[in-house]
């Protein structure tokens, strides 16, 4: 089932989750240089449309926690989102950083980062993100690079009917309805990795993912107790808040 080529390695991948947030900005081109300076081997990000179709970093719809500006993302134009602050509300020294775009980020990321890109997607049927997320993966060359998640397993299906090749995970939480918080989706959306938030994870699990032939790449785990039972367990990825401390926990290992 797994799509070729994902640089794994024989221990879990370090992915700054929105970059390095507890010290930056999240989704901006700063936080995501510090998870590079911290020592994370890959970003992740989430990304949407604005009103003029191009494709953006934001977590959220709306750009009121994020930015000086009000409004939903799909609503602002890129030229709109570029005239908001997007750093000033974390430290007035990150004061002038801009909301990205997807393309930006991957000039950033060069030749070494890798990518975990998050699709904001909510419907049944697609706005086009994916299409154009996928053009920019094969434009810059990164099939081999990025991980395509997705809390909706629609989403995930698409990628793989347009881009076969690509790597792609499945989210998913406790908190959500039990049709997605157990993946029951799962053999659907043919995911190549499952993304379970971390306290969903344990050896039984493990054994479970392993079993469908599936990667398992947690998210977020934080606390220095969690990463070092993730790091036992041999999950395949760590998406964390603070990848320097998950570094540590690699050079202590």
């Amino acid at each position: 089932m797994a799509s070729a080529g994902f640089p794994y390695k024989d221990r879990p991948l370090n992915f700054g989750h929105r970059g390095a947030p507890t010290v930056a900005p999240e989704n901006t081109l700063a936080s995501f240089q510090k998870a590079r300076e911290m020592g994370a081997d890959g970003i992740e990000l989430d990304v949407m449309l604005c009103a003029d179709g191009k494709v953006v970093v934001s977590h959220d719809f709306s750009v009121e926690r994020t930015t000086d500006g009000q409004g939903r993302v799909a609503e602002i134009t890129q030229a709109q989102l570029r005239a908001l602050d997007a750093g000033a509300w974390f430290a007035a020294q990150f004061a002038g950083q801009r909301i990205p775009t997807l393309r930006e980020v991957v000039q950033w990321a060069g030749k070494d980062m890798l990518l975990n890109i998050e699709l904001k997607s909510m419907s049944l049927r697609t706005d086009g993100l994916e299409e154009k997320v996928i053009a920019i993966v094969r434009e810059y060359h990164l099939e081999s690079r990025v991980v395509l998640s997705s809390f909706n397993p629609f989403a995930i299906r698409r990628v793989k009917q347009m881009a076969p090749d690509l790597h792609t995970g499945l989210l998913y939480a406790g908190k959500l309805p039990i049709y997605l918080r157990r993946a029951w989706l799962r053999p659907f959306a043919h995911p190549d990795a499952l993304h379970p938030q971390y306290g969903l994870v344990n050896d039984a699990y493990l054994l479970w993912a392993r079993g469908k032939g599936c990667r398992v790449n947690v998210w977020a785990p934080d606390e220095l107790n969690d990463l070092q039972r993730l790091v036992a367990q041999g999950v395949d990825m760590i998406i964390t808040d603070r990848p320097d401390l998950l570094a540590a926990v690699f050079k202590r290992r």
